[in-house]
């Protein structure tokens, strides 16, 4: 063991508390905590300024119980910056990566500054280089002594307090929520009507331009792209490119001082973005974080060694139990923690809580969820972070959303999270994609998805489905109908990156044209894309910039460019501006119609308050659909009859809930198909509300009798009332 300095000063040290863990102001000190179970000794490093090179003082921390290092300290005050040395053994054949020449994180750090300053200081090991060692050594196996301290990013003690006022969760229903995808600074950074000096911001997200957009949409909830701090890679910044998305955590408490208008001043950062929750809060919106536990910054063997590699490698880490030098990696990113180990259970848990009852957010999408429930190595939906969230008073309350798949074996689990869970319904976006697309063959899923996916969450309710077309990662709305192929050369990979299998179609030409017919298309094919989402079972969930007609010039994997590439553009042009009150429009009939927010699948039995089923499925004939029909690979056309009358649940009140009846005509072939209006009993008469066609505005009037004939045009969608 190496002997650690330790530096005279004026400070009081007392044992303190192992728990809570991290640093926790008092109001009358500070007391600081780290688990590290096999580490010999562990030193508090404070620091002046963001701009020091060394610390002012090195203390051990006294004393050390089930397996946390703490010491109280009765002269420090928020604000005060500090890292951690741990000594322990440097044994990567054996998993272990201590070196205190590094200076560490605090994991619980509730702000990190200066955290943007690369050297190879930063890594474990000396880096390989064509004058250093020969190819024949294994350089991480080699500790480096160079200090790290110049470089590494500082954590900072905070002060919490804050007047929340009477700031309350809107809690909307999972059933009527509707859910739009974001960037804090993406949203924000070229918006006119916002100040030019908060863009970007946590400030911006929460000002009354952004908040009137989102109310003049529709939606009920933000969902916004990771707001933990995060690292831009060493390889991004060596291209002068950053990692934009942020899925890189560098701290599970600490907001990213990135998005905040006093990036400096880590206190301000927290209140702005505890501000921005309360302003949504206070216009009925609710903030869902994305959030990133499977995987750190830190990268594989190879990676720079920041924080949990110093504090605890084989605690922290899942690593390969023969060979324990390495990671396993069900992430792509190097890395995987690993929540079967109690600690790393409790600082997820933590860290979710911190969240909800420090920072008020209403819930969570988990990133690459199915990582969470691999205890040993295959995933468990009874694995114990599952147990943990479903028993937490607090967690089990809020809204839970995960993505469910990672990149290791049996990784794609879309309908096999446990109840509470909801999930982004990879097959709903495919089978809605390749439909509309003209695929044959994909009728039959098409109407699965549109109906809530009963195949895979019978066990549960339909708003276990989160409905997407689009999200951060892919095309946007309008590339995935003007583009075949990914177009990603900004990203300096040459292409290679980002995902292949996109079913898309560009309409007949690559990329941006001036045919006014192929124009007309794709626009057509938006709206039957985004109304077919919004009338489904299920929950929406919107790409932030989609309902603009937002183009990423066919990048499908943008996520290192912070720059126009990414951010909303906000001037529209007037086939944009239609289209948003096209997506406004069928907002609000989804809104206004009980039918697309049951909290039940439909059961397709015969009501008595009706007398007919609560959904049918029509040919064009106007007769219910058979086997036949559903077999016959070139079917590409059908009608959704909704039964308003046939809902069978009750509001808050006690009250049953009766809506309008409402048919929906969906048409993907390329040809008109004349439908029989069905009849269902004498002066039915059904309103046209809404037809995707785009040239037919006037068509919006019109009432069509029952058995009438109604011609619905090709890759089109109609919405119709009954009306009596």
């Amino acid at each position: 063991m190496m002997t650690p300095p330790v530096m005279p000063g004026q400070l009081r040290v007392y044992p303190g508390a192992s728990y809570p863990l991290g640093a926790n102001w008092d109001g009358m000190g500070v007391n600081f905590a780290l688990f590290s179970e096999h580490a010999e000794a562990v030193e508090l490093c404070l620091f002046d300024s963001v701009d020091a090179t060394i610390e002012t003082k090195r203390i051990l921390l006294p004393e050390y119980s089930d397996h946390v290092w703490h010491g109280y300290f009765p002269d420090l005050l928020p604000g005060q910056l500090y890292g951690y040395r741990v000594y322990g053994p440097w044994d990567p054949l054996l998993g272990h990566r201590f070196n205190p020449n590094k200076l560490l994180l605090d994991p619980y750090a509730k702000s990190i500054v200066r955290f943007e300053k690369w050297n190879e200081a930063l890594f474990g090991y000396p880096l390989p280089g064509p004058d250093k060692y020969p190819a024949s050594i294994d350089v991480d196996l080699l500790m480096d002594e160079r200090d790290s301290a110049p470089y590494a990013p500082l954590c900072a003690v905070v002060d919490d307090s804050f007047v929340w006022g009477d700031d309350k969760s809107p809690k909307t229903p999972w059933h009527k929520t509707i859910i739009y995808e974001a960037h804090v600074k993406g949203m924000t950074m070229r918006h006119p009507k916002v100040p030019e000096a908060i863009r970007g911001t946590y400030a911006a997200m929460g000002s009354e331009p952004v908040i009137e957009h989102l109310l003049d949409l529709g939606v009920t909830a933000v969902e916004l792209l990771p707001v933990h701090q995060h690292l831009n890679d060493h390889f991004l910044t060596e291209k002068w490119l950053t990692n934009y998305w942020g899925y890189n955590t560098l701290g599970y408490f600490a907001p990213d001082l990135r998005y905040s208008s006093s990036r400096h001043s880590h206190e301000d950062s927290i209140r702005e973005f505890k501000s921005m929750v309360r302003a949504l809060h206070d216009a009925g919106i609710e903030v869902i974080l994305d959030v990133v536990y499977n995987h750190t910054c830190e990268g594989n063997h190879m990676g720079p060694t920041l924080m949990f590699k110093g504090i605890d490698n084989v605690s922290y880490y899942k690593v390969v139990e023969a060979d324990p030098r390495y990671y396993m990696d069900y992430t792509g990113c190097g890395n995987t923690l690993d929540v079967s180990h109690p600690r790393v259970l409790q600082l997820i848990m933590d860290s979710l809580r911190y969240w909800v009852l420090e920072m008020h957010v209403d819930g969570f999408r988990f990133d690459l969820a199915s990582t969470l429930g691999r205890d040993i190595h295959f995933v468990d939906k009874l694995g114990s972070f599952f147990d943990v969230i479903h028993q937490d008073p607090v967690l089990s309350r809020v809204k839970l959303i995960a993505e469910p798949w990672d990149l290791g074996e049996g990784g794609y689990q879309v309908g096999n999270f446990p109840v509470l869970w909801t999930e982004w319904n990879g097959k709903y976006r495919d089978a809605t994609r390749a439909y509309w697309k003209g695929d044959k063959g994909t009728l039959s899923e098409m109407v699965t998805r549109l109906a809530g996916s009963s195949d895979l969450y019978s066990a549960k309710d339909p708003h276990a489905s989160i409905n997407f077309i689009t999200s951060h990662d892919g095309f946007t709305l309008h590339d995935l109908v003007s583009y075949n192929q990914k177009h990603n050369e900004a990203n300096g990979e040459h292409n290679f990156d980002g995902d292949n299998h996109n079913i898309s179609w560009n309409c007949g030409v690559e990329g941006v044209t001036d045919d006014p017919k192929i124009n007309t298309l794709r626009q057509r094919q938006k709206r039957n894309l985004m109304a077919t989402m919004l009338f489904s079972l299920g929950v929406p969930m919107l790409a932030a910039g989609d309902e603009l007609g937002r183009t990423q010039q066919g990048n499908n994997n943008a996520y290192c460019q912070d720059n126009e590439i990414s951010w909303l553009n906000w001037e529209l042009d007037a086939e944009q501006k239609k289209f948003y009150e096209f997506v406004k429009t069928v907002i609000r009939l989804r809104k206004e119609n009980p039918v697309f927010q049951r909290r039940k699948f439909f059961i397709g039995l015969t009501s008595k308050a009706y007398n007919t089923k609560d959904i049918i499925w029509y040919n064009a004939k106007g007769n219910e659909m058979t086997e036949e029909d559903w077999a016959d690979p070139e079917l590409m056309w059908v009608g959704a009859f909704l039964n308003g009358s046939a809902i069978n649940e009750m509001d808050e009140k006690g009250n049953m809930i009766c809506g309008d009846t409402i048919l929906l005509l969906l048409n993907a072939s390329h040809k008109p198909v004349a439908f029989h209006m069905p009849k269902l009993s004498p002066g039915d008469m059904w309103d046209l509300e809404l037809e995707t066609m785009g040239d037919l505005a006037e068509e919006a009037q019109k009432t069509y009798c029952g058995e009438e004939l109604y011609k619905l045009q090709g890759r089109s969608l109609a919405f119709l009332r009954l009306k009596r």
